[in-house]
């Protein structure tokens, strides 16, 4: 049972980043942000969870239906991750690529402190055996000084650490080889579409997570921002993208295929966005993801419930446009909430189609495991409702190893064109090696 304390905050902004900073001196760390964007279907404008009273974690063997049993017996709120080697739990697959993260592939933990934040109003859930200490803990973040970004930028500049020197682990001719390999593979049939992606990565990398956060997410200013810590492991991530969200027996997922860069010019800046709109290779990407996430709902949705409540509708973000569509459906009584993550896992759009042959080449071509990259961060309810994003724009951390990472890739269809798509790479990894190299 939890305790809950209400009040209203005067200045949200800044209790944000009172939260946040206050939350840097627990070991399990969720934080799910949506900037105060304005986005279909969102419930919570912020969310933090801190301080586990039960974790769970493990590889892929039987992890859903682990996690299933982990989520009924704690009956509360769960926050964590699902990684994209979870296909191996789905289907007869593997993950044989290198990984230098060492991130388990899924994570998940009942906060005993829980705060969710929905306009100007303040709910804290705390957990009976900490209740006390909620009036002191609301006092202390109310008056935790934040330094501004600037100083974080100069301090940043000024420090004497050594810079971070980010590497790719495919060069650009390696990548073009790459490709030619992958579209050989639609030319003859074995797929429609799949999402080939690569690592930049480097070694030694002396980074301060919550400052390297609030550089990217100002940078980028996304609906579903993410600072997640568990033990020596950091997320840090930009997502644009929900991946999956239940609302009573309503099930909403909004993936993404399409993106073009901005322009700071307002009528070049349009001409970007209509291009976007109405580029025939984009929108048919979009269409054969949304075809699949249509499948995949169908498996607990009642019949004739699936619906395409947007399609290929472009939204612009602070660095990017983006071509999103949203796909609803009304679930089956009684369908469990993990069981209809499972029948959807891994999302449509870091896939391809079809999935299972477009997950075999993705293991065949790319060069490194995806780990948490492309898998799912969010939370579970006592009621069974959830929400997901999809990790993307997302930098990784091992504190311990001093490795940091992150991943970018896109669609690769019959029309692709490997210079193209490269360069399509380099706009959505921009804000990432920005924020690591300064």
């Amino acid at each position: 049972m939890r305790t809950i304390f209400s009040t209203n905050i005067n200045n949200t902004k800044k209790f944000k980043r009172q939260l946040l900073q206050w939350s840097q001196q627990f070991q399990e760390i969720v934080w799910l942000d949506s900037n105060e964007i304005s986005h279909p279907h969102a419930k919570y404008d912020a969310i933090l969870a801190v301080d586990a009273l039960t974790t769970f974690k493990t590889d892929y063997s039987d992890a859903f239906e682990q996690l299933k049993e982990y989520k009924n017996s704690a009956n509360d709120w769960i926050l964590g991750y699902l990684s994209y080697d979870l296909k191996n739990d789905v289907e007869q697959l593997s993950s044989t690529n290198r990984d230098d993260l060492g991130f388990a592939d899924l994570q998940f933990f009942q906060p005993k402190k829980l705060f969710l934040l929905m306009g100007d109003k303040l709910d804290m859930l705390y957990l009976r055996m900490c209740d006390d200490e909620m009036e002191y803990d609301y006092n202390v973040i109310s008056t935790t000084s934040i330094p501004s970004l600037q100083s974080i930028i100069e301090k940043k500049k000024n420090e004497t650490t050594p810079p971070v020197k980010i590497k790719l682990r495919i060069h650009k001719e390696a990548y073009y080889e790459k490709l030619k390999g992958v579209l050989s593979r639609i030319y003859r049939g074995d797929i429609y579409e799949t999402n080939f992606c690569q690592e930049f990565y480097a070694e030694d990398a002396r980074i301060n997570p919550m400052e390297t956060y609030l550089n990217l997410n100002d940078i980028s200013i996304p609906p579903f921002a993410t600072f997640m810590k568990f033990d020596e492991h950091y997320l840090l991530s930009a997502s644009p993208e929900r991946y999956l969200r239940r609302d009573g027996d309503t099930i909403i997922s909004q993936p993404i295929k399409g993106t073009a860069k901005r322009s700071d010019d307002k009528l070049e800046d349009k001409r970007l966005i209509d291009a976007l709109a109405n580029d025939p290779k984009e929108r048919s990407e979009n269409v054969m993801i949304v075809d699949l996430v249509r499948n995949d709902l169908s498996k607990y949705a009642k019949k004739g419930s699936v619906q395409v409540e947007e399609l290929c509708k472009v939204y612009t973000f602070k660095q990017v446009h983006q071509m999103i569509s949203t796909i609803t459906a009304e679930l089956k009584t009684n369908t469990d909430s993990v069981d209809v993550i499972k029948a959807s896992y891994p999302m449509g759009s870091m896939t391809g189609a079809p999935k299972i042959s477009a997950m075999k080449i993705i293991e065949e071509f790319e060069e490194t495991k995806r780990g948490v990259y492309s898998g799912a961060v969010g939370y579970f309810t006592p009621d069974d409702d959830f929400d997901f994003n999809v990790i993307i724009r997302s930098i990784l951390y091992n504190n311990r190893t001093k490795y940091v990472s992150y991943s970018v890739g896109g669609a690769i269809t019959a029309g692709s064109i490997p210079e193209k798509e490269y360069e399509e790479c380099l706009i959505k990894a921009k804000a990432m090696r920005q924020v690591l190299e300064g």
